[in-house]
């Protein structure tokens, strides 16, 4: 088991040698047990962090935010910024390494293995009517603190879907590791959910998909919280073509227009399989975009096709080594694809 004080002592040490300018963990929230992320920058503040079950948001996400805050007021510091991170949030900060949105030597990672536990779905703990205030992982059950008592659950019950999945709870990428290494130990077979969708008939999984693509309202969540989308200018935003006063119909008639911001299945269905695709060999299944979805869309089962396509088609698994090309990047000859030959 993690010991809590380590994390603590090691981001306070870190802070006080001024070795990192700021770390990025997790805190107790104002809702009820539930963690929240949280930027720490004196030795200090060291006392707030947390790690249990609830930590369950990828905090590579605000890796982007550091860097597009340094690029906007033009600073370039000496020291890294340091973050607490899971094997999902360590596999999409190596991604970013991959694809040069920053430098090894300028993130510290404090990694903190889920020695084959996981993080609870707070969705599913909503659906049990649990309110708690405390909770914990026993190797089989979650057991939860309650004004009633203490209460347990089974794990399959209310862990995230994409633990039950899990390949690698541990962090291979770390400047030092937290906890045991317990990889191998997954509740469920990788992709599980996704080959028991698969398993209705083509006509019923395109209903399903109709269904769902009725019900976006485009208010972009999914690409907000994800690690991934950190280009300036989205493919289906128009920043770069304003509308003035002065703009003339031709103008707006001749601009460029790759989907509309309109919430319409043809619209919605071409945003979310562009953006499905443009995570192709990139997504490593950290389920934020699902996970802050107001509607609950299962944006996981799209990320899930195209991972594991990546996988069997071509032998990728995204995250895996800085080291190592990336997929969209890379060309082998035993790569399929005779269709270009």
């Amino acid at each position: 088991m993690i010991n809590l004080q380590d994390i603590r002592d090691t981001a306070r040490d870190m802070l006080a040698k001024n070795e990192v300018r700021a770390v990025v963990g997790y805190r107790r929230s104002s809702n009820g047990m539930l963690a929240e992320p949280v930027i720490i920058t004196t030795p200090e503040q060291a006392d707030e962090l947390i790690w249990d079950p609830t930590c369950f948001h990828n905090l590579s996400l605000y890796l982007v935010e550091d860097r597009k805050f340094l690029a906007h007021v033009h600073q370039n510091p000496d020291q890294p910024i340091a973050i607490i991170a899971k094997g999902c949030d360590a596999r999409s900060t190596v991604v970013l390494m991959q694809e040069n949105y920053f430098d090894r030597k300028d993130v510290y990672i404090i990694g903190v293995s889920c020695e084959g536990t996981g993080v609870l779905d707070e969705r599913k703990l909503a659906r049990k009517g649990i309110r708690a205030t405390d909770s914990a992982f026993d190797g089989d059950d979650f057991v939860f603190t309650t004004e009633q008592g203490e209460q347990r659950i089974p794990a399959r019950e209310v862990m995230a879907d994409r633990c039950l999945e899990c390949r690698e709870p541990f962090p291979k990428e770390h400047n030092i590791a937290l906890g045991e290494n317990k990889t191998g130990r997954e509740l469920e077979a990788p992709f599980a959910a996704l080959k028991r969708f698969e398993e209705l008939e083509p006509a019923a999984r395109w209903q399903f998909w109709e269904r769902q693509f009725d019900r976006c309202i485009r208010c972009f969540a999914c690409r907000s919280v994800c690690p991934m989308c950190y280009c300036d200018e989205c493919v289906v935003d128009s920043t770069s073509f304003p509308v003035t006063g002065q703009t003339t119909a031709e103008e707006k008639a001749n601009r460029v227009r790759w989907i509309e911001r309109s919430a319409t299945r043809p619209e919605n269905m071409t945003y979310h399989m562009t953006r499905v695709l443009h995570l192709a060999g990139r997504c490593i299944d950290c389920n934020e975009c699902e996970r802050v979805c107001p509607v609950n869309i299962p944006l996981r089962l799209l990320n899930n096709k195209m991972e594991r396509e990546s996988r069997e088609q071509f032998g990728y698994e995204p995250g895996a080594s800085i080291g190592g090309p990336s997929l969209t990047a890379s060309f082998l000859d035993t790569d399929p694809g005779k269709f270009i030959r």
